[in-house]
């Protein structure tokens, strides 16, 4: 099944979660994604729906630096803005397989997007 290139399933996956539709997200990610982020393996689409859809309602905005992509490979750049911080950068490496995305690599400093005081 192909829905697309892995750069354009990519794209409507970030546009979708950052936008705070999840649904529409999730629908470009593999039943079996595996996603490696700061602190925490994700493993399927349940986990991952709870990790981006927890997160999401926290955006007051998205900044974007930069993409690259390569076969079924996307890497985007990004400041994920929410309340706590604007400036904090995010990477997050994609890959795709026959038109969903099957694991995402995820850094970003999770100390950041803590409130002020908390540890």
């Amino acid at each position: 099944m192909n829905r697309g290139t892995a750069h354009g399933i990519v794209k409507k996956y970030h546009q979708a979660w950052t936008t705070g539709d999840i649904d529409t997200a999730m629908s470009c990610v593999s039943k079996d994604i595996i996603c490696r982020a700061p602190g925490i393996d994700l493993k399927g689409i349940n986990a991952y729906r709870d990790f981006i859809g927890g997160f999401a309602p926290m955006l007051t905005g998205i900044g974007e630096i930069a993409e690259f992509s390569e076969g079924d490979g996307v890497a985007l750049f990004y400041y994920p803005q929410t309340a706590v911080t604007a400036t904090t950068p995010a990477a997050e490496y994609f890959t795709v397989e026959d038109g969903l995305i099957v694991h995402s690599v995820l850094i970003f400093d999770r100390m950041s997007y803590r409130p002020t005081g908390q540890a």
